[in-house]
């Protein structure tokens, strides 16, 4: 059974409680991981957005170059294909970014929360707490189990 009452090294906050089997914790652990990874997509739609609109803003200067140069077919062509175009049917990116925060995102974390509650106590990492007590050396400088 994990580490319980295999060790008092483990902070209370990281501590499985009375009666969390491994297969829980194994789970749980796998449900954080899981929304660890979608935090990290959530990054890159904000990354995405933010690319794409400073795209959309440098079209001003290009369609003011190709002017310039005396294109005027082309620059026409960017500044009214181009310009201000929805990346998908409807949508600019931060509305792509609004409704993934509003839907999936909120979803997966409302889960991750609940099965923590119901399952753990509200406590969270109790997988790689334990991970990390197995891990260290005991008595080693920077090995230590908490702050």
């Amino acid at each position: 059974m994990g580490l319980r009452g295999e060790t008092d090294s483990l902070d209370e906050e990281h501590s499985r409680q009375a009666g969390v089997n491994d297969a829980t914790v194994e789970a749980l652990g796998e449900l954080s991981k899981a929304l660890e990874t979608v935090h990290r997509v959530r990054g890159h739609l904000y990354s995405a957005h933010q690319l794409v609109g400073g795209a959309d803003l440098t079209l001003d200067r290009v369609v003011k170059l190709l002017r310039e140069a005396g294109h005027d077919e082309m620059a026409d062509r960017v500044e009214h294909e181009l310009l201000g175009r929805n990346v998908l049917p409807g949508r600019w990116t931060f509305q792509i970014v609004e409704e993934f925060d509003d839907g999936y995102y909120a979803a997966f974390q409302e889960i991750e929360r609940d099965a923590r509650e119901k399952l753990a106590g509200g406590r969270r990492h109790i997988f790689e707490a334990e991970m990390k007590e197995r891990r260290r050396t005991h008595g080693m400088p920077g090995h230590e189990a908490t702050p």
